[in-house]
């Protein structure tokens, strides 16, 4: 049974000590224990024989050095006076301890029981943390940071068995943090559930006294810096304060002073420190510990301008201008508030410290009163912030009407701090310095304000850091970069497979895969990266996955959920790391992965306001994280499309020997595009071309125009006419295209090669493309000069060919600008990348490709890059044979025989039929209808290619004969014996060509 407060109800068997007595000796001897003991007792016990503390020798040290005057006892005294009458007559033991267990203040409700107790309960000054005690209320309550209870047999030293206690941390109400603890003990028969109640509302009074304090404690740490002024004596002194100081400061000049000033105090020493601005004056900084007269330790921290830097708009400060402080209770550490006149001065010089009320975060510079705040002028602190409260100002009475004192007010005497700092204050007849107080506070408010800076300044950083590319794995590796070392030691990311692929996580606890490992070294036993990982039920990581939350464990050595996870591999670990941070990867609502921050050389564990930076942290990382997968999901669409509109695969052909790559860009796929189309006699045509712009409708528009080259190519166009049809394709396209409403965006360059392996001639155009490279067989590189051509689209420009010759085995390279083009790279340095990559004739065209991918192209390539490397073959002269005759139908006859002898040599005899027929039928044609001279070649590659040109620009057309008809069967009976036929146009005439299989019967 458990009450609303979440404790358990006190039973028969857990009072009379049978139950947890029990449970606490099987736990003693060894034994597992799974059930029966409250989840935190089991883990504190857990953590006490890790320690090795002995239930009988576990006693508590003693330290004689501890504060009584501590900032928590004082907030806490009256308190427990009041508890003390409230209990009076009971056997109710009261202690107050600070934030490291060492008990402050102790209360009886009955007076004999301080006599009648051992010392160790009753003496302050014994340290009950747990690592010395074991479990016990104060221990307890600090490892849990929460309210505990701890009844009889679940205290961990034996002479704790008959009693019980509960205890509550006490947190600073404007830092969070634990300060202290406050606790009760008793006797186990006085349990009583209004005892929780009962702590909880003298917790709370603890924490608003702690906030109380702020407003004298400054005031008793001022009145002690003007106090050691007055005492120096030396004379007037000009001084500074913090608005005169930041005149003509840069914002990162202020922020830089604050940090500074904030790291003194932090230090508690005396020190100096040259602060150079970036204007390039340098400022002075002096930190000087003081007690005041009420025994608050603290540091101010001075400003010392020199002659030499002084800027020229420096005057006499004015009354009123603030001056930072960093002491516990403050707001903020480093917002200045309201500047205090002159009279509140003098009342924090001579009123008694009880008579101070309200918070003072800014006083004013001292210096001479003879000059009044001008009209309109606020308080501001060197970061510009405007004042947020106002401290008791003196009575209405002791200003004059226009707010200057008046003459029955007593002004303060000029500060004059003293030379022991070891600075120069001025020789005889020299000007002194300008120095005035800057910042006055506690050393431990000075650390916090400190810690808080850079947290801020991390999370600043992290903004600027991470998410600069739409990449899910860099992404999650800038988080990590972020974060080590400044966060923690070592971080480890885990993020979903879907999310990887750019795809939503259905179920990440089901599918994680380790993503980052990273650290300030690279030889911990993290599981490696690509691995799939595994969390059981209790593991942080899980259970931080499961309810969205980052869950913080200080101590790994007693994370039971954790360490049974993998015990041979978590004792490795623990070898090197102590605590861990596990916060979920959410964006959008969808749970991305988890991120593990470790720490390891800071012994000091992770807290609170760790837990909630890498929450930060982690929050907008996967933020950066969701928009790269879903990038790298649009992507993978587009490229998918890209891919799909190109070749899926390449001819096989003996006349060339051709490899192909296709890198897409980082950023987008774009239109790069490449093709090899077999043409009529053995030839082959090689594109390579790139549509301007990325994204789906430069792919789309790209799958376009490659499928109306490749037609325009079918059709057997030298290539210039190719590329006239594209160009005006392509100005088609721009003028239907309504996104530019006939404005002209789309644009395309290309580069066209048809080779002829029989004459071993190459025919070249381009639009606007970069020139191929040619590489001779004797490892030679050129680029030979073409006419460049305008882009496809323009219009009104006629394209030129040029015929180069390729001798066997020559390559040659296409590629799109994406290779040579790059930002950061000059042209000229490439091509002669490019040429060195290629001076290889030995290589082949998948060797040659490679090697210019990874020797040319730059690593992250901000456009699209096609490359097709051909390595040419000439034809065998031997499989060509070639015959001339008149317009004569005699002499038909003639080539018919000729024909069939030279099959008959080829060993073609059984396509020796087919072929006599479709020669017959081309010849005769072309002697009605073309004229002389007439070519016949038959060429003998994978298939019989039969050939007659003629000198006639008119071509024949199929078509059907009726049953009337005498003729018009030609064509038809050509069309049937082979496998394709057709006609292209040449310089002289015309080719008509049909090629039939060599085992056609």
């Amino acid at each position: 049974m458990v009450r609303s407060d979440g404790e358990p109800i006190p039973t028969g068997r857990a009072t009379d000590g049978t139950g947890p007595t029990l449970f606490r000796e099987r736990f003693l001897q060894g034994e597992p224990l799974e059930s029966g003991v409250r989840a935190s007792i089991l883990d504190s016990w857990r953590r006490c024989r890790s320690l090795g503390l002995s239930p009988d020798r576990s006693d508590p040290p003693f330290r004689d050095d501890f504060d009584p005057d501590d900032r928590v006892a004082r907030a806490a005294a009256p308190v427990l006076d009041r508890l003390e009458s409230r209990f009076a007559g009971s056997a109710m033991n009261i202690s107050v301890a600070d934030a490291n267990g060492t008990v402050l203040l102790r209360r009886f409700g009955e007076a004999s029981l301080a006599r009648a107790l051992p010392d160790i309960q009753t003496v302050p000054g014994f340290v009950f943390a747990e690592r010395f005690a074991g479990t016990n209320g104060i221990g307890l309550a600090l490892a849990e940071r929460r309210l505990i209870r701890v009844y009889g047999a679940e205290h961990f030293a034996e002479r704790s068995q008959g009693s019980a206690c509960r205890a509550l941390p006490v947190r600073d109400p404007l830092s969070g943090r634990i300060e202290g603890v406050l606790c009760f003990g008793y006797p186990r028969g006085f349990e009583n559930p209004a005892l929780s109640t009962v702590i909880r509302k003298a917790a709370a009074a603890i924490e608003r006294r702690l906030l109380g304090q702020s407003s004298a404690r400054e005031r008793s740490l001022l009145r002690a810096y003007l106090d050691a002024g007055d005492e120096a004596g030396a004379g007037p002194l000009r001084t500074i304060g913090v608005d005169e100081l930041a005149l003509g400061l840069r914002p990162v000049d202020r922020a830089t002073l604050l940090e500074k000033a904030a790291e003194l105090i932090s230090r508690a020493q005396r020190a100096a420190v040259e602060v150079y601005l970036t204007d390039g004056r340098h400022v002075t900084l002096v930190s000087r510990p003081m007690t005041s007269a009420s025994g608050v330790e603290g540091v101010a921290v001075e400003a010392v301008l020199h002659d030499s830097s002084r800027p020229e708009a420096l005057t006499v400060p004015r009354r009123g201008e603030p001056v930072l402080s960093l002491t516990a209770g403050s707001a903020s550490p480093v917002a200045p508030f309201a500047p205090l006149d002159p009279s509140t001065i003098h009342r924090v010089r001579n009123a008694p410290l009880a008579e101070a009320s309200g918070p003072l975060s800014a006083v004013p510079a001292p210096g001479h009163p003879r000059e009044a705040t001008p009209p309109g002028r606020t308080g501001t602190g060197v970061d510009g912030v405007t004042a947020g409260s106002r401290a008791t100002a003196a009575p209405a009475e002791t200003a004059g009407a226009d707010g200057s004192p008046s003459a029955d007010s007593p002004s303060p005497a000029p500060v004059v701090p003293p030379a022991a700092d070891g600075l120069p204050g001025g020789r005889s007849g020299s000007p002194a310095p300008e120095r005035g107080l800057l910042m006055v506070g506690e050393p431990h408010v000075g650390g916090y304000a400190l810690a808080a800076r850079r947290r801020l300044e991390l999370l600043s950083e992290a903004s600027a850091r991470i998410g600069t590319t739409l990449d899910v794995r860099r992404t999650a590796q800038e988080l990590a970069e972020t974060a080590v070392p400044r966060l923690a030691d070592f971080v480890t990311i885990d993020l979903a497979e879907p999310v990887l692929r750019g795809e939503e996580a259905t179920d990440p606890r089901s599918d994680l895969r380790r993503t980052v490992v990273h650290g300030i070294r690279d030889d911990l036993p993290f599981s490696p990266v690509g691995k799939q990982v595994d969390y059981g039920p209790t593991v942080p990581q899980l259970r931080c996955l499961t309810s969205r939350e980052a869950v913080l464990e200080p101590d790994l050595k007693t994370a039971a959920g954790w360490l049974a996870q993998d015990p041979e591999h978590t004792e490795r670990l623990l070898g090197h790391v102590h605590s861990l941070i596990a916060v979920p990867l959410v964006a959008r609502g969808v749970v991305l992965g988890v991120a593990a921050f470790y720490r390891a050389q800071d012994p000091t564990p992770f807290g609170d306001d760790d837990r909630s930076l890498a929450q930060e942290l982690a929050t907008r990382a996967a933020l950066s994280i969701d928009n790269a997968r879903r990038y790298t999901r649009e992507r993978t669409m587009v490229l998918a499309l890209q891919r799909s509109l190109l070749p899926q695969g390449l001819p096989d052909r003996d006349s060339v020997e051709v490899a192909h790559r296709y890198l897409p860009a980082e950023s987008d796929v774009g239109g790069d595009w490449y093709d090899v189309i077999p043409l009529s006699g053995t030839r082959i045509g090689l594109f390579v071309g790139d549509v301007v712009g990325h994204g789906l409708l430069s792919a789309a528009t790209m799958g376009r125009v490659r499928t109306a080259a490749r037609s325009f190519a079918e059709l057997d166009f030298p290539p210039d006419e190719v590329l006239t049809h594209l160009d005006n394709l392509v100005g088609r396209l721009d003028r239907e295209d309504p996104v530019s409403g006939g404005g002209g965006i789309i644009g395309a360059t290309c580069l066209y090669a048809v080779y002829d392996p029989t004459s071993q001639q190459c025919t070249l155009a381009r639009a606007g493309h970069p020139p191929p490279a040619l590489v001779q067989p004797d490892g030679t590189v050129s680029f030979p000069e073409l006419p460049a051509g305008p882009p496809l689209g323009l219009g009104g420009l006629p394209f030129e060919a040029v015929d180069v010759h390729l001798p066997e085995g020559s390559t040659l390279v296409l590629y799109t600008d994406g290779l040579i083009e790059d930002r950061e790279r000059d042209v000229d340095v490439v091509l002669d990348q490019l040429r060195a990559a290629l001076a290889h004739p030995e290589h082949t065209p998948e060797e040659t490709c490679r090697l210019v991918l990874e020797s040319v192209a730059s690593p992250h390539p901000g456009d699209d890059i096609a490359l097709l490397v051909a390595r040419t073959h000439a034809f065998d002269p031997r499989s060509v044979a070639t015959w001339e005759l008149p317009a004569d139908p005699a002499r038909v006859s003639e080539v018919r025989a000729g024909a069939l002898r030279q099959l008959a040599d080829w060993g073609l005899d059984e396509a020796a039929f087919a072929a006599e027929l479709v020669l017959s039928e081309l010849i005769t044609n072309a002697i009605r209808h073309g004229a002389g001279p007439i070519r016949v070649r038959l060429l003998r590659d994978r298939s019989l290619i039969c050939e007659v040109a003629d000198t006639s620009s008119t071509a024949p057309h199929l078509r059907r004969a009726a049953t009337t008809d005498e003729g018009g069967r030609g064509l038809f009976l050509v069309a049937q014996l082979s496998q394709s036929w057709g006609t292209r146009y040449t310089a002289e005439g015309k080719v008509i060509w049909a090629e039939c299989g060599l085992d056609e019967g």
